[in-house]
């Protein structure tokens, strides 16, 4: 499983990024917003720090403008992964840039039906949200087994990214399911590490180094 990490916060990318763990990055608006920093500036700081997909999110609606914006980004670092909304727009935009070698994650899916079409679009990812689908009254996860079940059954080559992961639960779930790659907010991806008896054990470790009375250094 790819992780990736859900934020505009460059020192949180970097971070992660010297564990090793982070395979990409993804952005949106929201996340944009809440860096208060200008958008093409923090794509291309974001591209030179990981090697992996970094998705820069189009906002206009029509197929021809976000062409237009699409070109624009893929200027910015050869990394840069096209983010399109799962509208006829976008998919039409998806078709057109993944014709074009662009890498493209088509993004705000909420039905299986969405990802087929995504697919059949050529995307290289299918974002599905499984908290905000959750929050909604439906199951995410049912969501990401269904799209599993459909990929697999036609040997789709997109990769399913399950978004909006709200704890490290989702993660097992998702890793359990097949989800080709996760991307969570810096927080969640910290709390896999995290365990109780883990930290016992650190405490007691420590405790017994210290009667030692010993120093490794």
């Amino acid at each position: 499983m790819k992780f990736f990490v859900d934020t505009a916060d460059t020192a949180e990318i970097r971070e992660l990024a010297a564990t090793g763990l982070l395979d990409g990055v993804t952005t949106n608006p929201t996340l944009i917003h809440k860096s208060g920093r200008a958008f093409l500036e923090v794509v291309e700081e974001i591209c030179g720090i990981v090697d992996g997909p970094v998705s820069a999110e189009v906002v206009a609606l029509d197929h021809e403008t976000m062409m237009k914006e699409a070109a624009i980004l893929r200027k910015i670092a050869d990394n840069v992964c096209i983010k399109v909304p799962l509208t006829i727009d976008g998919l039409k935009t998806c078709k057109a840039l993944t014709d074009d070698g662009a890498m493209v994650n088509v993004t705000l899916c909420f039905s299986a039906n969405q990802a087929l079409l995504a697919a059949k679009a050529g995307a290289s990812f299918i974002s599905p949200f499984v908290g905000r689908h959750d929050d909604n009254g439906f199951d995410g996860l049912a969501l990401i087994e269904d799209i599993r079940l459909i990929y697999d059954n036609y040997a789709f080559k997109t990769e399913i990214l399950a978004a909006s992961l709200r704890h490290p639960i989702h993660v097992l779930d998702c890793a359990k399911i097949g989800a080709d790659v996760i991307t969570a907010p810096p927080a969640v991806i910290k709390m896999l590490s995290k365990h109780v008896l883990t930290d016992k054990g650190l405490d007691a470790f420590a405790a017994d180094w210290a009667k030692t009375g010993q120093s490794i250094l």
